[in-house]
């Protein structure tokens, strides 16, 4: 079993910046794929990035290319979304999601552990 706890979100103005972070407890956290995912209201849940094991590769979502980024320290069992050049569109909960598998699809439904969720809230 894994836990996973979230932390990090708050209230920032459009372009500034926050750090997500996720920390796991309960397995071996070298051995899980680390994926964010976000949930604005009355909208349906999106994969915002993945990062592997290793941290050697990572996906992101088209409209957070190049402004936010998905890393992991294994040895501190966290894995972390930082978030520059934040919009309004940005607004959502924000989860960070654990997966068995090597690459856990874009939907979700691969992961096997969540976190509780952090509200993330972007004014113009």
């Amino acid at each position: 079993q894994v836990q996973l706890v979230n932390s990090g979100g708050g209230s920032v103005q459009a372009g500034g910046s926050l750090r997500l972070s996720c920390a796991a407890s309960g397995d071996t956290f070298s051995s899980l794929t680390m994926g964010w995912f976000r949930q604005a209201a009355g909208k349906e849940r999106e994969a915002v990035g993945r990062i592997s094991r290793s941290a050697g590769v990572t996906y992101y979502l088209d409209s957070v290319k190049g402004r936010f980024t998905i890393s992991r320290d294994n040895p501190k069992n966290t894995a972390y979304l930082q978030m520059n050049s934040l919009k309004p569109e940005d607004t959502a909960v924000y989860y960070c999601a654990a997966s068995r598998t090597l690459y856990p699809g874009r939907t979700g439904r691969d992961y096997d552990y969540w976190g509780q969720g952090t509200q993330v809230t972007v004014a113009s």
